[in-house]
């Protein structure tokens, strides 16, 4: 074979590389739009599960434009926080691949009322827990017991079950550490107090590995539902703004705040002391079991 051939060979096949390389690098740019289920958040990582793939990463950048789509023809949209992305939230995303097949998102979307399905879940999460636990060793007692009360049994932990499917791993999580807020009757400021108690509490957060916080406002039953909805609201949003301004916990390590008015009443409300233990907001810190075994 003359030099010349081998020359025109070389040449032939460095071309042939620089293709392959063009081609990768533009297929891995190449835009790419997904639709799921937010199954866990640890910071700038979310957990997506599509049709497509039980467990796809999808990254968050300060240049990732969260909004919700509102109106009937979701033409309109209202910019969001990071912190509204929260486990079981369907969201539309679009991004690019990087080279871990990752998605890089550009933009998030979601619906108004996903978000408030998603928030109503996450409020509810540990309470079905840990009733789901009750509910099970009760059911155990009383097969042992009660033999004639098999067909109740049965169609009872036929509903456990049901709940544990709904929401699978929505609830499997480690409550790390917890402060309670508590307020006077009609007041949502936040006594100084608890200032150095909310501190604590985020510093003792960055110890744990993908921790979330959750901050879960309630109300008494004295007065309109209206407004203990809104007094809720008011208290869990400025026990936040400590957390973010004073004790500088991160947007992404945010969970939205949730507004409980008048619901999961801990104290009696026949009484002054019953009342005043439900004028409360709850601060949890959070480590979702699926993200700390990724």
């Amino acid at each position: 074979m003359s030099l010349l051939s081998l020359r025109r060979m070389a040449g032939i096949a460095v071309l042939s590389i620089f293709s392959l390389v063009f081609v990768g690098e533009t297929f891995a740019a190449q835009t790419v739009k997904v639709e799921g289920l937010i199954k866990g958040r640890s910071g700038d990582r979310m957990i997506l599960k599509t049709s497509q793939a039980p467990n796809l990463v999808v990254i968050l950048t300060d240049e990732t434009d969260v909004a919700q789509v509102q109106g009937v023809l979701k033409a309109r949209r209202k910019d969001m926080s990071m912190a509204a992305l929260i486990p079981g939230l369907a969201v539309k995303v679009e991004g690019t691949y990087n080279d871990q097949q990752q998605v890089v998102a550009k933009t998030v979307r979601f619906k108004g009322d996903d978000l408030q399905r998603a928030q109503a879940i996450q409020a509810g999460m540990h309470e079905t827990q840990v009733q789901t636990q009750e509910n099970k060793a009760e059911l155990e007692a009383q097969s042992k017991a009660l033999q004639q009360q098999e067909t109740n049994i049965a169609a009872n932990k036929a509903s456990i079950d049901a709940n544990i499917a709904r929401f699978g791993q929505l609830d499997d999580y480690y409550i790390m550490d917890e402060v309670t807020v508590y307020f006077g009757n009609g007041k949502v400021d936040v006594d100084s107090k608890y200032d150095s108690q909310l501190n604590a509490l985020a510093e003792k957060a960055k110890s744990v590995n993908g921790y979330m916080i959750e901050v879960k406002g309630y109300a008494s039953a004295t007065g309109s539902v209206a407004l203990n909805q809104k007094l809720s609201e008011d208290r869990a949003q400025n026990v936040t703004s400590i957390l973010l301004q004073q004790a500088k916990v991160p947007l992404t390590r945010m969970l939205a705040p949730g507004a409980m008015g008048e619901s999961e009443q801990v104290g009696n409300e026949k009484t002054e002391e019953g009342q005043a233990q439900n004028r409360r907001v709850v601060v949890r810190v959070l480590q979702n079991k699926a993200i700390a075994g990724v």
